[in-house]
Formats: structure tokens, sequence, C-alpha cells
């Protein structure tokens, strides 16, 4: 028998299609009653333009797996970048994204560590990168431009 829960939280986001929605942390339970799958999932920001991807995915994925699906939002508690799994966060350095730090405020002074060299001689370049959730910047050390995951403490 499928393991509906691994289907689920192995969801790619359609955004950041290398890593899912599981490593993001978005997932927030996953009931299954019978054929009945009831999932919820937490939306990393207000108004993100993949809600509606996501929630199409995530019922495909289920009904795939033999069950029929049930979805809802839930926005309370609200998602942080803290719910990315570390599993997230190296799947995200490995494409080249820096991911926010882990706990904790985020200060919009510090530097953003280059996920492709590890230096901190970076700058920001714009507020906001392909999506709303992420920034570009700039690595003044391997001169090579990336994105970065905006944090969103607790």
């Amino acid at each position: 028998m499928i393991d509906v829960r691994s289907v689920v939280y192995g969801v790619p986001d359609p955004e950041l299609p290398h890593v899912s929605i599981g490593d993001l942390g978005m997932v927030r339970r996953v009931v299954v009653d019978g054929t009945q799958v009831s999932v919820t999932i937490a939306p990393t920001f207000l108004g993100c333009p993949a809600t509606e991807q996501i929630q199409s995915d995530v019922e495909a994925a289920v009904r795939g797996a033999g069950y029929t699906p049930s979805v809802e939002w839930e926005l309370a508690p609200m998602w942080t970048s803290d719910d990315i799994t570390e599993e997230g966060r190296t799947k995200l350095r490995m494409a080249g994204i820096a991911p926010p730090p882990a706990g904790g405020a985020v200060s919009v002074d510090l530097p953003v560590v280059c996920p492709l060299c590890g230096s901190r001689r970076t700058r920001l370049t714009a507020g906001f990168g392909a999506t709303p959730c992420k920034a570009l910047h700039h690595c003044d050390h391997c001169r090579q431009p990336f994105e970065a995951v905006k944090g969103l403490p607790r």
C-alpha cells in the first residue's frame, strides 16, 4: 500500500521544484480515514501565486495514490522560515538558493551567506526575485548572482 503521507510531503513546490512542500514545512496535517485523506497546508506567504497550483498538485498526488483528497489552507499559526526542514535548507543550497537562517529574528543588515562559495561578502541587489518570497543578491567573492529565500521568523 502507498504511504499517502510521504506522497503529500513529497509534492514539489511549483516555484522551487527542487524542494517539496514537506521540505518547506508547509504540510500541517495529513489525516487518513479509509479512502479519504484530509490535508492541511500553510502558505509560505499570504497571496502567494502558487497556492492554487500547490492545492491542485496535492489533490492529484493523493488521487494518484488511490485516495480521495480534501485540501484546506491554514493561516494561523502562520508559516515562518523556521518551518523549513534541515533537508529543505540543504536542497535550497544545492540549487544555488540561500536559505534563511534558522531560529530567531533576522537582521536585514547581516549579509546572506552565498550558497555557491560560502562567503559572507554578499550584497542585496533587489528586494524581490523571481517570486515574492525571494530576494536577489550578488556575491563579491565568487562574483555570482544568487537568490535567497526571505526569512520570516516566529
